[in-house]
């Protein structure tokens, strides 16, 4: 009977064994089994991460074009506004615009400066505004430099800007009005704030007559020596035109000889002197 006991004993161990031994291989294969899941997602989501960056700079790239084209588009386009809506047709329109810009802009145009002209919004109470796309952006450019005459009147012009450019302006205009309390001169051009800088002011350097020492310049301008005139112990002797060279006039040559000058002419040698007259 003992030895049926002993031999359950260990029959029990051994079962305890294995099933510690399925356990751990069990937790093996379920830790195996999710890092090999862990890997391929992050495979795919690597794969998707790549695709997302790819999808995001296209799309970018895809809106800078279609901006750039609607900027372009818009390029030669100004907007009026308050101009009378009683226009009958679409050329009644070109002429009216036509006889405002040369009543109130002083500006003589004709209907093959205007490539397009219409009304935009709704019909309402307030004349609508009125975009013109001239042919030329030279057009553009005279009429924005008559812009001024409109002032203390119903009617302004007004460049055409995309709504996102509208509401970048919009957030410019209040950070420009700041540089402005700071005294800073500013300009929007599109979307940008550009800070003018001031004229650099002349600075006024000490002479050198009043402080010796003091070398500074002004600008990059550089010292010049100052020459000396040397005393030639020949004097110069002005040559005629009608006397060509290395021939001398009887004049010239009696003062040469009479003041002891050396020319190739009386050198000590015998040597002929040819005189012309």
């Amino acid at each position: 009977m003992e030895e049926i006991m002993k031999a359950l004993q260990n029959i029990q161990k051994e079962l305890n064994a294995q099933k510690i031994e399925i356990q751990k291989s069990g937790e093996k294969v379920t830790e195996q089994v999710t890092l090999n899941i862990i890997n391929k997602l992050e495979e795919k989501f690597s794969i998707l991460e790549e695709k997302h960056q790819t999808l995001k700079e296209n799309v970018e790239q895809q809106e800078k074009r279609i901006q750039f084209m609607e900027k372009q588009a818009r390029q030669r386009n100004i907007i009026f506004f308050g101009i009378e809506e009683s226009e009958t047709s679409y050329h009644n329109l070109e002429n009216n615009i036509l006889q405002f810009i040369s009543e109130r802009l002083l500006l003589k145009l004709d209907c093959r400066d205007i490539q397009e002209i219409k009304r935009v919004g709704k019909k309402g109470d307030k004349p609508r505004p009125i975009i013109v796309t001239f042919s030329t952006l030279g057009s553009k450019v005279s009429i924005l430099k008559h812009k001024r005459l409109l002032k203390d009147t119903q009617y302004y012009l007004n460049e055409d800007y995309p709504k996102y450019i509208l509401e970048k302006r919009k957030e410019l205009q209040e950070e420009a009005n700041r540089e402005r309390e700071k005294g800073n001169k500013v300009t929007i051009k599109y979307d940008k704030l550009v800070i003018l800088k001031s004229n650099n002011k002349r600075i006024l350097m000490t002479s050198p007559e009043s402080d010796p020492n003091s070398q500074a310049l002004v600008g990059n301008s550089t010292t010049r020596p100052i020459k000396k005139k040397i005393k030639q112990s020949n004097p110069y002797i002005p040559r005629s035109n009608s006397v060509s060279e290395g021939v001398l006039k009887p004049s010239i040559l009696s003062y040469l000889v009479n003041n002891n000058v050396n020319t190739p002419h009386n050198q000590t040698n015998d040597k002929t002197i040819n005189l012309h007259s």
